[in-house]
């Protein structure tokens, strides 16, 4: 046999006798692909060489390709008895693809106690010729070699044992039907792979091949069992990622197996692009349509586990999952799946420093709370709010807002806040959290510790993300709550699950949900899009719609949610100051920063309030009415409606006893109309618009038919004790008015507890302020016992 010295392929070469199902070759001759030099012939046990059969790599070595190179090293490294990780890989700006490939030591680095920071290794090109070759090399270790390898054979021996098949290699990868001749003796039918047939590599063992495109499957739980093997023997692990459903039957026509550090929803994602998209065929088999084995990232030595995974483990429960949630089962320790979603997102250096924090806080502040969720002696989520927050919730709890907008990118740590709107429509901060995760219970003990820390305040209305886990923790920790879903998580599902659809489609879908005035007209506008668009099979179109009273502003209308504009992204509280990329070292001084600017804003408002007169527009006595309990920016809201109010026509449609009802409309537009009815038992009154029930003021339709009724001041069941100007006392003016005993309790104590702290404050001063503060409070407290 001759080999051409001067050619760099990768060859090979079979001989007709070789038996590769034995442990042994019976008068075998193989030769592996090897670059120029390179030439192992096992020949009944014996090696001959052609030239320096150890050859070692320099620069200028050529590969067919990246993996060639690989194996190449790894048999080198193999020899001189170290072992080799796939290392960090550039691509090109041009286009994306991969232009060069590290191939490192295994001890390269220190993210292991095992690694040393070992710097061998060898970089490979890729020329313009599509050839690859090493244009760097570091061959000294820093560690000692030969102890890793004791346990391999030997590449290169001059009277070798009996050969293990593992390496018996076979570089250019075998086709499936290939496998099934090797182990069955016959080919297996329709090249389709039978992973329940296959055997991981090792010892003893059938190497497993490389995944390609147009490689076939019985079912995809046999191509995810195939996938996950195949990345245990590279060094990744892998998730399952997005399906995709036939909009006919909504049956999964796709599936996307993906490295698990795709993405960078954690701090450990770096947003690799490894994956394996498998397509169902017509005849119900599973096909691999799309590849990339590129990593962006190093990847580790082989991961081999003790257990195997129980069947039931590894079924893909798509009736649970209907196609929205995209499962973690990379972490296998114990043979069991495990959910990423029960691991905690917060760095272990995160607690010391906020305990410190909080414990001088509380030193300070003694309506300072904190707590601390553990779970095997582990420190998992971490909620506090300080006395202001404790103070401020019992004043402005009724709406509520969880922000949990680290979600949208990459972060350092998974910052949550809960957020109220104050009776200056200022954000004002109720909470404060580090969420360990998203899972069900993680929520569930958020809330109920908010809960706690808030004396029992139920919110009316919550506004926080659409995934099920905070869906079922509201309902649990408070029943009754209307849950509006975030708007800019109901913008990113709509880009990623509309994208393909016509224009026109988005037109008459953003006109159903925004324009529809009434259920029957959203209802039938809705089923009429579903239909014409043939979209009956859409899940997500399907889910969106079963949730249509957590989004659709028709729906959200009816209920109090502080006037927070609907489809408007609601603005995080401590803006870009602090938030999920905040680094640990300035994440305290920047958090004390942005909640001090905020509450100077709102002094300042309460300041402005109470020091300064809004003008008088129309001289009526309802305005001046309001203009003298609202605070300023409540009262500009009122001033607006009523100075509407003269352009719009009331005409009474309908009289029975004391109830009537009135059609308005604006002068010169029949569209702008709405019906009004008043009954005059109680002075109540509703209007379609349900400005009022979403707002908390009354609207320029129903102030219409206030002035055509010659109702000259409002009801005091019209002015909310949250938008007055001593908002603080809201309520003591409600106490009689449903206001339960418990709520009235909590109040109260915060109420003299922020009113004793002023006087703290302002009494600490200076001696004489102490004197006098101190007589007042001791001839209060006369009065009290």
């Amino acid at each position: 046999m001759e080999i051409d010295s001067g050619s760099t392929h990768f060859t090979d070469f079979r001989s007709p006798d070789t038996n590769l199902n034995g442990g042994e070759c019976m008068n075998p001759m193989v030769v592996n692909a090897f670059p120029v030099g390179i030439v192992h012939v096992i020949n009944s046990g014996n090696v001959e060489s052609e030239g320096d059969l150890r050859m070692e790599p320099s620069v200028g070595l050529e590969f067919d390709s990246s993996d060639e190179a690989r194996d190449f090293y790894g048999l080198y490294a193999m020899r001189v008895g170290f072992k080799i990780r796939t290392g960090q890989l550039y691509r090109s700006r041009r286009d994306g693809s991969v232009s060069s490939r590290r191939f490192v030591c295994s001890k390269e680095g220190f993210q292991l106690n095992s690694r040393t920071g070992c710097p061998a290794f060898i970089r490979v090109q890729r020329r313009d010729s599509g050839k690859w070759v090493i244009d760097q090399i570091q061959k000294d270790h820093n560690h000692e070699l030969g102890l890793e390898g004791e346990n391999n054979s030997p590449v290169l021996q001059q009277k070798p044992p009996v050969v293990p098949k593992s390496l018996v290699e076979v570089l250019r990868r075998p086709k499936v039907k290939l496998l099934g001749q090797i182990e069955n003796g016959g080919s297996s039918p329709s090249g389709i792979i039978n992973f329940k047939r296959q055997k991981r590599g090792g010892d003893g063992r059938q190497p497993l091949p490389e995944p390609y495109t147009g490689l076939e499957f019985n079912t995809a739980n046999e191509a995810y069992e195939y996938y996950q093997s195949y990345a245990e023997s590279v060094g990744f692990r892998v998730r399952i990622g997005q399906l995709f459903r036939s909009k006919n039957d909504g049956s999964i026509t796709s599936r996307r197996f993906v490295c698990s550090k795709e993405g960078f929803q954690h701090p450990s994602r770096v947003g690799c692009g490894a994956f394996m998209r498998i397509k169902k065929k017509d005849s119900g088999s599973w096909m691999v349509d799309r590849l990339n084995k590129d990593h962006n990232h190093d990847l580790g030595e082989q991961m081999v586990y003790e257990n195997k995974f129980s069947t039931a483990s590894k079924k893909f429960i798509e009736e649970e999952t209907n196609g929205m949630v995209s499962m973690d089962l990379g972490e296998m320790n114990t043979g069991k799946l495990i959910k990423r979603s029960r691991e905690s997102k917060i760095g272990t250096d995160w607690y010391p420093v906020l305990l410190e924090y909080f414990q001088t806080r509380q030193a300070e502040d003694t309506g300072f709370f904190y707590s601390v969720e553990v779970d095997n002696g582990s420190c998992r989520s971490v909620f506090w709010a300080d006395g202001r927050s404790r103070y401020s919730c019992s004043q402005f709890g009724d709406v509520v807002i969880l922000d949990t907008s680290y979600r949208k990118s990459n972060y350092v740590v998974p910052f949550a806040t809960f957020v109220g709107v104050n009776h200056h429509k200022q954000p004002v901060l109720l909470g404060s959290a580090l969420i360990a995760n998203e899972s069900k219970e993680c929520f569930t003990w958020l809330f109920q510790t908010w809960f706690k820390a808030m004396s029992s305040c139920r919110p009316k209305s919550v506004i926080a993300d659409q995934d099920m886990a905070i869906q079922q923790a509201i309902t649990v920790v408070f029943p009754g709550a209307h849950h509006r879903f975030s708007s800019w998580q109901i913008r990113a599902k709509e880009r990623e699950n509309l994208r393909s659809m016509p224009i026109e489609f988005r037109y008459e879908y953003e006109k159903c949900i925004y324009e529809s005035q009434t259920t029957v007209e959203f209802n039938t506008t809705w089923n009429s899009l579903v239909n014409k668009y043939n979209l009956k099979g859409n899940a997500w179109l399907q889910q969106m719609y079963d949730k249509r009273e957590s989004w659709v502003p028709l729906y959200l209308r009816g209920k109090f949610f502080a006037g927070i504009p609907i489809g408007e992204t609601v603005e995080s509280f401590f803006g870009t100051q602090v938030n999920g990329q905040t680094p640990l070292r300035e994440f305290i001084p920047r958090y004390e920063q942005g909640l001090e600017q905020r509450r100077e804003d709102e002094r300042k408002e309460d300041f402005n309030s109470f020091n300064l007169q809004s003008f008088s527009q129309t001289k009526e006595a309802i305005e001046e009415q309001c203009r003298r309990l609202y605070t300023f920016t409540i009262f500009k809201i009122f001033q607006d409606e009523l100075l509407q109010s003269y352009s719009y026509i009331g005409i009474k449609t309908y009289e029975e006893g004391t109830i009537c009802r009135y059609l308005v409309r604006r002068s010169g537009n029949e569209n702008d109309k709405h019906a009004v009815t008043f009954s005059a038992v109680n002075l109540s009154v509703n209007c379609s618009c349900q400005m009022f029930e979403f707002e908390g003021v009354l609207c320029r339709h129903v102030l219409k038919v206030f002035k055509l009724l010659n109702i000259r001041e409002l009801p005091s069941q019209y002015i909310l004790p949250r938008w007055l100007r001593n908002a603080e006392y809201r309520i003591l003016c409600g106490a009689e008015s449903g206001v339960s005993s418990q709520e009235l309790k909590a109040f109260m104590i915060w109420s003299l507890r922020e009113t004793a702290c002023k006087y703290v404050e302002c009494g600490t001063t200076s001696v004489e302020k102490y004197k006098l503060a101190y007589e007042i409070m001791r001839e209060g407290g006369k009065k009290l016992y």
